[in-house]
């Protein structure tokens, strides 16, 4: 039969082949169609035979092609064809598929529908018919039936498709049936169709079926749908990731991980790519992609960044287009994250309304760690946001050059957070990523070389961490490392040292960078420029004091300490002295020759040659030679002859020029220390050593000079020194300048033999008379010459220096002068507590001290650089300050005799108040120690109740003591009150109720106390009054929102000045007595306004989140109806603050206020005010638009607002015109805030109408803009003031216009 077949369509007509197509039976043509093909014949012949004999024209041959059709449907999907067959097949049926008459196309695709629906596809070869039969009914131009109606093409076409993806897809096929769409034209409405089903079965696929589909959506995104697919695709693996943390986070759940992490991260890997290489091609998808997640940004930086948000993006930087726009909007998604942190670290009231959720540098830091799974692709992103947020939120330049240096605490700026973000994010790249890590560093190295100008700590720092971490991993780039040191001589000092000692680990296992390093500093040791030579000695003494010589290795092997706690010096182990020496004595070789360089050189070393002693011991010997040769050169040995020293030899005249060329006084304090270390570690470890006597020599040698020096200069009058009174210490004659340079000098070098008689002193009475003749000697040249400064008037003269004492001997002398109480002490201690002079001044040094630490993060002397010795003397200095000045009030010590200067007592408050705030900048880990120090209980006990004292109970402990002494001062009399005293206290309160939790019940007891405070005391001390008030805003705002507070404060300032209505009497409220007639304004006034200002800030940032969340929603009616109501605790509280807020500015702008600032910032901030409610009526429009209706609470508040502010407005700058007409005419924010209001009343107009609730009806609409002159108030300003009559006429004019609204007055 199919021979017959075959040779009938061969001929030319086709009407034989249709006479014998028409007498064959139903299931004969179909039957002889399945044999051929399962036999795998020639079927595609015979199937082009049988439509050449079945047209279209007539309805018989339709029919037979229709079974045909389902035929070879069936046979396709049944799998029993070869592959070649079944395609050939297909390829028949497609190009047939458009003869077809519109209905029986839409039969044709109904099979398949229902066969996707039943799931009784096998392998799914026969969708691929599918799109040409959609595609051939979307021509049909006539009418089809259709269901019950009557459709066309197009209409079916849609129907079918809605059919289709409302049914269920089964999971093999979803990938076949995405990418068949792809074929077939599609309406916006359609693609929306297939987009949404395809997205909602990722699901139910296997991870690994994702990544195909959704490069088939990608495929087809470009018919339309974008946003949708890249929503869509977000959404989903976003969630997936937070499932996944929250899977690896609880243990419990380990056994049921839905996938493994691995797996999760390479198929996000490869989606990133198709999307990435999706953009290439069609750069309006990145648009859309920027643009979705700008949107989300809006309400809420974390709403639409998820780390595979995060990670997507950064793999975008890698297209050109989009590179500035994505890097942007990370940046600014990151510190607007870190603002919104600081904003809710800051308010409790916000804190309660907004739930605690991850924020973008967490993300960041996610993406970092899952870029391990070969996202190489990320990689270059990563580096790139590093970079740039350190480049744009590094430290910036402050005043003098110095940029403080501050250590990670809540206080810190979002910029510094950003900042540390960006050093984070290269630092976990650089360890994760090896192909990296050489371009990271070469930017780092760039950095620090090019910008020599500005500050680059931060990226020291991080070079610092590279190093740490893989000092081996980096002697790969060790060129880069040694071409950066050629740049040394030209950099700032500072920069060197800290580049030299990040470096320093590189040293260790790196030879040649080693011997490049001590070639650069020699030749930088003869530059012309004075910093090059002071980076060398820097560099040299960071060398000796890091290289730990042992005698058994040759000078090339050096081992190296890392870091101090690793270092023991070693004094037993033999010496090999060639090896010894080649190395460290060639260095020392070197500094030698800096002695003979300018002062500030010199000094470097002086200050240096300690530590190197302390960590090296081997060179003491090299070390203390070295200065006793120094030292001769200016020592006059003949012991009767005054002064012991020759300080002429120390200065230098270049014809007019003076300068000092030796700092005596410091190579004294560096001998002094050397010496009183060498005695305490070296010594007692050599007792059994034959070369005793050698070694000692020099340690002999030194001592007596010490005591000689001592003895001369108690014996010398300040006319040997030709400094007595007479002298001229004028800055302007060459004889005044170097008076000035001697008389410090002699200065420290009787600091430096009071520190040294002391530490050899044993308590001896003598030794205490000697450092008090030392003591007076130094006291006569500081009176003198500040008596001279201050003649001169001159502020530099007055400029003390830094003192030379230790840190540690100033704990230990203030410990021996106010806490020594043992017995065998006591008679020598008299000595020095007798002359209280000499208490003031240790007091004094220590706060010096202090502050020197709270600049610039270290102290001078031995051990200013180590955290932890500093530490240590501070918890002593203020163990004693805190007992001094409790146990002798200022009251008690001032009543006894009146001396110029601050009592002692005041001192100890002072230095008090530094150390606490040192302490919270500086060593914010370690406060629970430092308040364990001050604890003065007995110590065994202590140590067993330790562990369950919080920093809390420490801190409540400490701030009652305060608080007994602030109630004591204000016990006392008007006159008597020490503003100074109550000033201090106030800001140690504040620094130490930062230390409180504030949840704890010490929290709310301190803030009790300090609403107590200031309702019941009434000072007239402005700065008392502002510090007090603002300690309480901090307090209160910690606790819960401040407004009700506000309000009182405001009712409280109207009745103290007075309405702005003569005739309105106001009644005095009287809530807090701080509020006087001399606080209220300014003070109170402006206080109260910048509260309110931040209330203001944080309601509009509720605002503004609110909004963005409604914009994000779904606008269905059920969403949005379920959407709303987790909003409304917030609305009703931003309705709250805003109701409240409104009473408090009713009060203020019926206040009397002075004209000025106060008149000023109420205005700017009433127009924040308007621009707030403003801002609240268009997010009720928006809602209005989702979901209709308004709450009843915006109605009220609008009803509220509406009384208390129609007409008032205005009358406010009226009446300020009526007294200043200058002033009104300066004052620019009254047109801002017209503006303002119409605003307000415009919105309000419109959500009037979309809510079909009149909110007008209490409102008077303003009239502010018809101004009309009125002549009698000219008049009278005129005459008021003639002086200068055009200008005063325009001025009163304005007034006059302004003033238009008063009119309205009141009538009470």
């Amino acid at each position: 039969m199919d021979q017959k077949i075959l040779s009938l369509a061969a001929e030319k007509t086709a009407d034989k082949l249709q006479e014998f197509l028409q007498t064959l039976r139903e299931g004969d043509l179909t039957n002889l169609l399945q044999n051929q093909a399962v036999k795998g014949k020639v079927a595609g012949a015979l199937l082009r035979a049988i439509f050449k004999g079945s047209p279209c024209s007539e309805e018989a041959g339709t029919l037979r092609r229709r079974k045909i059709y389902t035929c070879c449907i069936q046979l396709v999907e049944s799998g029993d064809l070869q592959k070649e067959i079944a395609s050939e097949i297909i390829g028949l049926l497609m190009l047939e598929a458009h003869h077809f008459p519109g209905p029986l196309l839409v039969e044709l695709a109904n099979e398949f529908i229902s066969a996707v629906r039943e799931g009784s596809l096998v392998n799914g070869k026969s969708l691929e018919l599918l799109p040409i039969i959609l595609t051939a009914l979307a021509t049909k131009k006539e009418n089809l039936a259709y269901g019950k109606g009557v459709l066309s093409g197009e209409e079916c076409k849609k129907q079918l498709i809605n059919t289709l993806c409302s049914g269920r897809w089964d999971q093999q096929y979803v990938i076949q049936l995405t990418s068949m769409f792809k074929d077939v034209p599609l309406t916006a409405e359609e693609v929306e169709f297939v987009v949404e089903k395809a997205l909602s079965m990722f699901s139910k696929m296997n991870l690994q079926e994702i990544p195909p589909l959704v490069y088939q959506l990608l495929v087809l995104s470009s018919k339309g749908s974008r946003k949708s697919v890249l929503e869509g695709i977000i959404a989903f693996f976003s969630a997936l990731d937070k499932q996944h943390n929250e899977e690896q986070s609880g243990d419990e759940l380990l056994d049921v991980v839905t996938v493994p992490s691995g797996e999760l991260r390479h198929v996000e890997g490869t989606i990133i790519l198709h999307i990435v290489f999706a953009i290439k091609l069609d750069y309006e998808l990145g648009r859309e992609l920027v643009k979705h997640l700008k949107v989300g940004q809006q309400g809420d930086s974390n709403n639409n960044l998820s780390p595979f948000s995060i990670a997507l993006l950064l793999s975008v930087t890698r297209i050109q287009r989009f590179q500035d726009q994505v890097l942007d909007l990370l940046k600014t998604s990151v510190v607007k994250s870190f603002k919104d942190l600081q904003l809710l670290q800051g308010s409790k009231f916000l804190q309660n309304l907004v739930p605690h959720r991850s924020y973008v540098s967490t993300m960041i830091l996610e993406v970092v760690k899952n870029s391990v799974h070969s996202w190489d692709h990320v990689t270059q992103g990563l580096v790139e946001l590093g970079f740039i947020l350190m480049d744009s939120y590094g430290p910036k330049k402050v005043l003098d050059g110095k940029t403080i240096e501050t250590s990670p605490s809540l206080s810190r700026m979002p910029n510094q957070h950003a900042c540390k973000l960006g050093a984070n994010i290269l630092l976990e790249t650089f360890k994760i990523h090896e192909m990296i890590r050489q371009e990271i560093l070469e930017q780092v190295l760039n950095r620090v070389v090019t910008r020599a100008s500005s500050p680059i700590s931060h990226f020291l720092d991080l070079l610092s961490n590279i190093v740490m971490y893989a000092p081996l991993v980096l002697q790969s780039c060790s060129s880069k490392v040694t071409e950066a040191f050629d740049y040394l001589s030209f950099l700032p000092l500072q920069t060197v040292q800290r580049l030299l000692k990040a470096v320093q680990p590189l040293l260790k296992v790196s030879m040649s960078m080693r011997d490049c390093l001590i070639l650069v500093l020699r030749k930088a040791m003869f530059a012309n420029q004075l910093d090059a030579r002071k980076s060398a000695v820097a560099g040299f003494l960071l060398l000796l004091k890091n290289f730990k010589v042992l005698g058994s290795l040759s000078s090339s092997q050096c081992s190296q300490s890392l870091s101090v706690s690793q270092v023991h010096v070693d004094v037993h182990s033999h010496y090999n002295s060639v090896a010894n020496e080649t190395f460290c004595l060639e260095i020392m070789d070197s500094l030698r020759r800096c002695l003979s360089q300018q002062a500030d050189v010199r000094l470097m070393l002086y200050e240096g040659f300690y530590d190197v002693l302390r960590r090296n011991s081997q060179l003491a010997n090299s070390v203390m030679q070295t200065l006793l040769s120094q030292l001769k050169q200016f020592y006059e040995p003949k012991p009767d002859l005054l002064p012991p020293l020759k300080l002429e030899a120390c200065i230098l005249t270049q014809g007019d020029k003076i300068s000092l060329q030796e700092p005596l006084d410091y190579l004294l304090c560096c001998i002094q220390h050397c010496l009183a270390w060498y005695k305490n570690t070296v010594i007692p470890l050599q007792q059994g050593e034959e070369e005793e006597e050698e070694e000692e020599a020099f340690y002999e040698d030194l001592d007596d000079i010490l005591e000689s020096i001592t003895n001369r200069m108690i014996k010398s009058e300040l006319e040997d020194f030709e400094l007595d009174k007479s002298a001229d210490f004028s800055q302007s004659t060459s004889i005044g300048i170097k008076n000035n340079i001697c008389a410090f000098l002699v200065m420290g070098v009787c600091e430096v033999l009071i520190e040294y008689n002391f530490s050899i002193s044993s308590f001896s009475k003598n030794r205490f008379e000697d450092i008090l003749s030392l003591f007076m000697c130094y006291k006569k040249l500081s009176d003198i010459l500040n008596e001279k400064a201050g003649k001169a008037k001159t502020k530099t003269a007055n400029k003390t220096n830094d003192s030379l004492l230790s840190m540690k001997f100033v704990s230990s002398l203030l410990t021996a002068l106010f806490r020594d109480s043992i017995q065998s002490h006591q008679e020598s201690l008299s000595v020095l507590r007798s002359s209280n002079e000499f208490m003031r001044y240790a007091v004094n040094v220590a706060l010096q001290k202090v502050q020197q630490l709270k600049e610039t993060g270290h102290v001078s002397g031995p051990d200013g650089q180590n955290p932890d010795k500093i530490f240590q003397n501070l918890c002593d200095i203020t163990r004693v300050l805190l007992w001094r000045y409790t146990s002798i009030p200022t009251s008690v010590e001032e009543s006894g005799k009146k001396e110029k200067g601050k009592s002692i007592s005041l001192l100890c408050l002072e230095g008090l108040q530094k150390i606490f705030s040192a302490v919270q900048q500086f060593y914010q880990p370690k406060i629970q120690q430092f308040l364990r120090a001050l604890d003065v209980t007995d110590k065994e006990g202590e140590e067993r109740e330790d562990a369950d004292v919080s920093v809390t109970q420490r801190t409540a402990f400490q701030i009652r003591q305060f608080q007994r002494s602030l109630l004591n001062l204000l016990s006392s009399q008007e006159e008597d009150f020490n503003s100074k005293e109550a000033l201090l206290l106030v800001t140690v309160l504040t620094s130490l109720s930062k230390l409180l939790e504030p949840s704890s019940p010490q929290f709310v007891q301190m803030l009790s106390w300090t609403s107590k405070i200031c309702k019941e005391n009434s000072r007239e001390d402005a700065l008392f009054c502002k510090s007090l008030m603002n300690l309480l805003f901090s307090l209160h705002v910690s606790y819960k929102s401040p407004v009700i507070l506000l309000r009182d404060l405001s009712q409280d300032i109207h009745g103290h000045l007075g309405d702005i209505d003569q005739d309105v009497e106001v009644e005095k409220t009287n809530h807090f007595a701080i509020v006087n007639l001399r606080t209220a304004a300014p003070t109170v006034c402006l206080l109260v306004l910048s509260q309110a200002e931040k209330v203001l800030e944080e309601v509009d940032w509720l605002i503004t989140k609110l909004k963005g969340q409604v914009s994000q929603e779904t606008l269905s009616e059920e969403a949005s109806s379920q959407a709303t109501l987790p909003n409304q605790p917030v609305e009703k509280a931003i309705i709250m603050q805003l109701g409240t807020l409104l009473t408090f500015f009713h009060e203020l702008v019926q206040t009397a206020l002075p004209s000025g600032s106060c008149v000023d910032t109420l205005l700017k901030d009433l127009c924040k005010m308007y621009t707030t409610l403003t801002a609240l009526v268009r997010y009720y429009l928006q809602v209005c638009q989702s979901s209709g209706g308004i709450p009843k609470n915006m109605e009220k508040l609008n009803k509220s607002k509406s009384l208390n502010y129609t007409g008032e407005k205005k009358e406010k700058p009226a009446a300020v015109a009526t007294a200043m007409a200058r002033v009104l005419r300066e004052t620019k924010p009254i047109p801002n805030l017209i503006f303002a209001i119409e605003q307000y009343e415009k919105f309000l107009i419109h959500l009037s109408k979309k809510s079909k609730v009149n909110l007008m009806q209490h409102m008077k609409l303003s009239t502010s803009r018809d101004f009309k002159i009125k002549g009698n108030i000219l008049d009278m300003v005129l005459r008021e003031d003639g002086e200068d009559e055009n200008e005063e006429g325009t001025a009163s004019e304005h007034g006059g216009q302004n003033k238009e609204p008063a009119k309205k007055k009141r009538k009470k």
